[in-house]
């Protein structure tokens, strides 16, 4: 009497084609998934602009005295934006405020937002923002130049949203 000897498991084939078809499957999600977090970083990028145009607005009004505020920490102290923007880095992008001067009518700042990471496989965004006093919009995708002073933020061109 012969008895069959029963095979439990997997072959060495078989889990070369499960690995085979993983590693394909991982080749397409990932690139999909890193110009996911690259799309996010930049909305979430152009919604802090806003949020700190707002919040520039509300200082000037209140404690500012006609002026703006010169920095992030200091619309932080006031509990004006989160304590994230008021760092300057958030999600991938670096944060500044530029230009402030004056007072009244007189007063103007600008606040940039360029990615953190500007080139490699990790790259955190692909376009550079700013807005102004004006409240205006803007961005380009030249990661060449971080636009720190009012006049490299007023020449990027308005955002087309």
């Amino acid at each position: 009497m012969t008895t069959q000897r029963r095979q439990n498991g997997f072959s060495l084939v078989e889990l070369l084609i499960v690995v085979a078809i993983i590693g394909i499957v991982s080749a397409i999600a990932v690139p999909n998934l890193i110009s996911s977090r690259r799309a996010a970083n930049e909305a979430s990028a152009q919604s802090s602009l806003r949020v700190v145009f707002s919040a520039q607005a509300t200082y000037q009004a209140t404690k500012g005295t006609g002026a703006y505020a010169g920095d992030l920490a200091t619309l932080g102290d006031e509990h004006m934006i989160d304590g994230v923007l008021a760092a300057e880095d958030k999600s991938g992008y670096h944060f500044d405020i530029v230009g402030q001067a004056g007072s009244g009518n007189t007063a103007e700042f600008g606040i940039y937002a360029f990615p953190l990471v500007s080139s490699g496989p990790l790259l955190t965004g692909t376009r550079t923002f700013g807005t102004t006093e004006e409240g205006i919009l803007r961005g380009e995708a030249d990661l060449t130049a971080v636009p720190n002073t009012l006049a490299l933020i007023r020449a990027l061109p308005v955002l087309e949203n």
